[in-house]
């Protein structure tokens, strides 16, 4: 009589993760991902197409972006949001999009990214305008607080930070960790167990150093891992230049099913929409509430600046990094749709399991195996930097929750916990999960934007109002003042744009006394505990 094998550690997630899948599908088909593009077309319209008309200026605003003095610059509250955007769904996210969705699927992350680019530019400059000062000489700020300030509801502020903090602080690490465990594991053989002991290891001195500590790593680490690949995925394209057109057809033509009904393969245009959908939320985060936390700390004349920048920030997660991706796959010849897409009707798990490592396979089969050891490393920095990014916006919410006098030691041991769970659990348990709770924070965070959007229609005329006169040498600079702003449809509440301050990280009253960023540490909006750090 044979026994049954003994069940993996991975196993025991098994069931959760198929309850998580079915709410996801219908989460995201039924609801989220035509509520994402309905939102994205309309502040597309109310901006006049800013995404678009306003390019240059974000190129221009990111090149001017590391200048500054007290607090985190807007280059590193970039590189953050950056750190966040570009990790494994740039890698992992979008293979799996593929073989899910097929082709098509990366034509609707365009869709999401390119109609999202506004999204991200109002809760961002939103972010922005609600902010408030820290004691460690940083500012705070994002949905939780523009909820609570903007639309004056403290409850459902505190759902979003209690969400939010759940999705960066265990979801989304546990991701990161479990993308780092597979590509160690199929490159190197080291078990699941040794990079789970290895990520919290390296995770403690972190997470107990701050967002300071963030800021600083996430400032040359996001540029350097975009750079590494990106150099990759130039060699691959370039040596299949002449494929690229017809990629690009196949990804067109398999937005609307055509490519699976000529391959025989069901799913068709919902499996591309939503598989695409879903992907490109997860890696570019338009829209979903997370960005603006980074976006926030930020010191900045003007609201709008950061908007800008963050906007940049989803052209360059999807249209550039995502494609990249996409088209090394598509034109290695690793993924077939009568192949690689078949599994993934006839056998699902196994079909995402391919995809953590069809992203390397695929680099491999044209420049040789030896580059899958590059990749491995490439997409280690990619998560490693992600799991620090999330991190942020977990204590963002957390200082808003319990007041920016504490430690937070509850929330750091659990970002140490998630990335060894996430380590060894199943990657459809962790992407399920993450796809989950994401969608709830971004429900909550699209519903107030859309509701105070007014207010960064206004910070965005009050801009061009004063880019005007500047570029007519009737100013000198660019400067945001919220009181009796003819273009705000209100007061805003809070000092840190008031006419004294503007923006500044310590208030007047501090700088007049002498005090630097510790002095402006003592001065907190009404509301919020500030204490000793």
């Amino acid at each position: 009589m044979s026994c049954p094998a003994p069940l993996s550690i991975t196993d025991l997630f098994d069931p959760a993760a198929d309850v998580l899948a079915e709410v996801s599908d219908h989460l995201y088909g039924q609801l989220l991902a035509w509520l994402l593009i309905a939102v994205g077309i309309w502040f597309t319209v109310r901006t006049r197409g800013l995404q678009f008309r306003l390019f240059g200026q974000m190129l221009r605003a990111i090149a001017g972006s590391r200048a500054g003095g007290e607090g985190i610059s807007s280059f590193q509250a970039f590189t953050i949001g950056l750190a966040s955007r570009v990790g494994t769904g740039n890698i992992v996210g979008v293979a799996l999009a593929i073989i899910l969705g097929g082709p098509g699927a990366v034509f609707w992350m365009w869709v999401v990214a390119l109609v999202g680019m506004a999204t991200g530019f109002i809760e961002s400059t939103l972010a922005q305008m609600y902010k408030i000062r820290h004691p460690e000489g940083t500012f705070r700020g994002g949905p939780a607080y523009y909820i609570s300030q903007g639309l004056g509801s403290r409850q459902w502020a505190s759902v979003f930070a209690v969400v939010i903090t759940f999705v960066f602080g265990f979801a989304y690490e546990a991701t990161q960790a479990n993308a780092i465990s597979k590509v160690m594991e199929g490159t190197f053989g080291v078990p699941a167990w040794g990079t789970a002991v290895a990520l919290m290891v390296l995770a403690t001195p972190v997470v107990v150093g701050g967002i300071s500590i963030v800021a600083r790593i996430a400032e040359w680490m996001a540029p350097l891992m975009a750079g590494l690949y990106a150099l990759m995925a130039i060699v691959v394209l370039v040596l299949h230049a002449g494929a690229i057109p017809g990629a690009l057809a196949s990804i067109v033509s398999g937005a609307f099913g055509a490519d699976q009904a000529v391959a025989g393969i069901s799913g068709g245009f919902a499996a591309a929409a939503l598989n695409g959908i879903k992907r490109g939320l997860f890696s570019n985060e338009a829209g979903e509430g997370s960005v603006p936390n980074a976006a926030a700390t930020a010191t900045v004349a003007h609201p709008v600046q950061q908007g800008l920048i963050q906007s940049l920030g989803v052209f360059v997660d999807t249209i550039v990094v995502c494609t990249a991706t996409a088209l090394i796959v598509l034109l290695s010849g690793a993924y077939t749709p009568g192949g690689t897409r078949a599994l993934a009707a006839v056998d699902p798990q196994a079909a995402k399991d391919a995809a953590s490592t069809l992203t390397s396979s695929s680099i491999g089969a044209v420049l040789g195996g030896w580059t899958e050891y590059l990749m491995a490393f490439i997409i280690f920095v990619f998560a490693y930097s992600s799991l620090l990014g999330n991190y942020t916006y977990a204590q963002v919410n957390m200082d808003f929750l319990r007041g920016t006098g504490h430690r937070h030691y509850a929330l750091r041991l659990m970002i140490v916990a998630a990335a060894g769970i996430g380590a060894m659990a199943s990657l459809n348990f962790v992407w399920n999960l993450s796809d989950v709770v994401m969608g709830l924070m971004a429900i909550i965070n699209i519903v107030s934007i859309v509701l105070l959007g007014k207010w960064a229609f206004g910070a965005l005329a009050d801009w061009e109002d004063q880019k005007r006169r500047l570029d007519a040498g009737q100013i000198d600079e660019i400067r945001f003042v919220a009181e009796d702003n003819p273009h705000l449809p209100g007061e805003l509440p809070g000092t840190v744009w008031s006419r004294a301050d503007a923006g500044r990280i310590a208030p007047l009253a501090a700088r007049g006394r002498g005090a630097g960023a510790g002095g402006a540490g003592r001065v907190s909006e009404p509301g919020h505990v500030v204490g000793s750090l």
